[in-house]
């Protein structure tokens, strides 16, 4: 079948900036329903083959009513920041030309993007040059390596290798991390082998940091163990950011390998206004980030730094006959980095963004969202909301009356269209979650939102609460 590329590939970039440049008009919360929605993309599969443009068509009518608004400027669930103009661009150019990012045989211009775009990340981020870079899937897959590359060193340590010889018989690692860790912490903690037992919480202070007196205390009673310290830069409900300096350094005179969970705080290194918050972040082993966040790349996009560039390679790498002489003469082959092989090119978008940008532009990306955060603090407190958290970053935890409300004010407000918010369970309270980090969105957009939520908030009487019960 003879398809015209250039009008095919037009045709659906054409309906992507379509989408673009009207979702701020529309409502951020889809109109069909699941059983619409698989009625649409539902049905036998043809027998015969069907026209590329046809199937695009098709495509579009089916998805239309079920695209959320997560592009648009007034989506603030999940940390969730909207691709920017040049990063899409880029994306849609690695999709065109189909590039396996293993290593530079497989494509050499896919390699030094990522080389470039990694080192750029790390100039802005406070993470040593030296530093290797993964580019990963998200915050899941980077704090997964940066586990697994502790675990490879924590074990060397006490003489037991890892790789070869397993887990079973081995000496037992202690996870020593917060209480108020992001669950991904959990499921590396799964994943790896080392099971959820083995993870030591540590309390949080009252705005969800560590506490360092009590993270001495809980490097004290693990005794002789090999130790992991997972810290924290930005809690996911509050933003508060660990004293990465005074933990770090506390956790070395330990023995204890560090990893950072950045998911989106660690971009606040990246702003003289906000890098006091991430003080002593270099001194860590290891890191990992979204660049799907805050620095608005397309999904699906996470960075996985370790200090040590050949540990980080000795942990993830493997070895084929069929691979032999396919790496680079002088660093690491990019996919020794990273669990997968088969891997698109995601450095192409995020060199695009950071191109696109500069450090000053990443610099008032953070800025300005920081400050819009505040901006619907302010807004929602004066119309009768309670702030529950100090907005150090772009997070607001807030309730509007009594907590038991929260879940179906969300309801209402994301029923309303207006913008969609989250909801989330801190100090055993349901709150309203707002995240900013889309770059597009203004001062009037975080306005008519708090009005929103305000309105919605209003409309909520006892029988939507009875049938929205807050979870226990």
């Amino acid at each position: 079948m003879n398809v015209d590329l250039h009008q095919l590939f037009a045709h659906a970039a054409a309906e992507g900036a379509r989408h673009r440049a009207t979702v701020a008009d529309r409502p951020v919360q889809p109109s069909a329903d699941r059983a619409a929605l698989a009625a649409a993309f539902g049905g036998p599969l043809p027998a015969r083959r069907t026209d590329p443009t046809r199937v695009v068509d098709e495509l579009i009518v089916a998805a239309r009513s079920g695209l959320m608004g997560t592009v648009g400027p007034r989506f603030f669930g999940f940390v969730i920041g909207g691709a920017s103009a040049a990063a899409t661009a880029a994306d849609l150019l690695a999709a065109g030309w189909d590039q396996c990012a293993y290593n530079e045989v497989l494509s050499p211009a896919a390699a030094a993007a990522e080389r470039a775009a990694g080192g750029w990340a790390k100039h802005l981020l406070g993470v040593p040059e030296s530093a290797s870079v993964g580019f990963v899937t998200g915050a899941q897959a980077a704090n997964t390596v940066g586990l697994a590359v502790g675990r490879q060193r924590v074990l060397a340590d006490v003489g037991w290798d890892v790789a070869r010889d397993g887990l079973f018989g081995a000496p037992r690692i202690a996870i020593v991390a917060s209480e108020e860790r992001h669950a991904t912490i959990d499921r590396a903690a799964r994943l790896l082998g080392f099971g959820t037992g083995s993870i030591e919480p540590v309390a949080a202070t009252p705005q969800g940091a560590i506490d360092v007196d009590r993270l001495r205390i809980a490097l004290e009673s693990v005794g002789s163990r090999p130790v992991i310290v997972c810290l924290q830069a930005g809690n996911v409900n509050t933003g508060a950011c660990d004293d990465l300096r005074t933990a770090t350094t506390m956790a070395h005179e330990h023995g204890a390998y560090v990893h950072v969970d950045g998911a989106f705080g660690l971009w606040a290194a990246a702003s003289p206004r906000t890098a006091h918050l991430v003080d002593g972040v270099e001194l860590a082993d290891s890191w990992g980030t979204d660049a799907h966040k805050w620095l608005n790349v397309p999904y699906d996009c996470g960075l996985a730094f370790c200090a040590d560039a050949d540990l980080h390679a000795a942990t993830m790498s493997y070895a084929a006959a069929y691979l032999t002489g396919s790496g680079a003469e002088s660093d690491h082959v990019l996919g020794d980095l990273t669990p997968e092989s088969s891997r698109r090119a995601r450095g192409f978008a995020v060199w695009a963004a950071l191109r696109e940008l500069g450090t000053e532009g990443v610099a008032e990306l953070v800025e300005r969202s920081c400050a819009l955060a505040l901006r619907m603090a302010q807004r929602l407190a004066v119309g009768g909301a309670t702030v529950h958290n100090d907005v150090v970053l772009n997070q607001v935890l807030v309730s509007i009356g009594d907590p038991s409300r929260t879940d179906a004010i969300v309801d209402a407000v994301r029923r309303d269209g207006t913008c969609w918010v989250g909801a989330t369970t801190w100090h055993g309270q349901r709150l309203i979650r707002v995240s900013v980090s889309n770059a597009t969105t203004s001062e009037h957009d975080i306005d008519i939102s708090a009005d929103a939520i305000l309105r919605a908030a209003g409309a909520v009487s006892p029988a939507d609460v009875q049938q929205n019960p807050s979870p226990s």
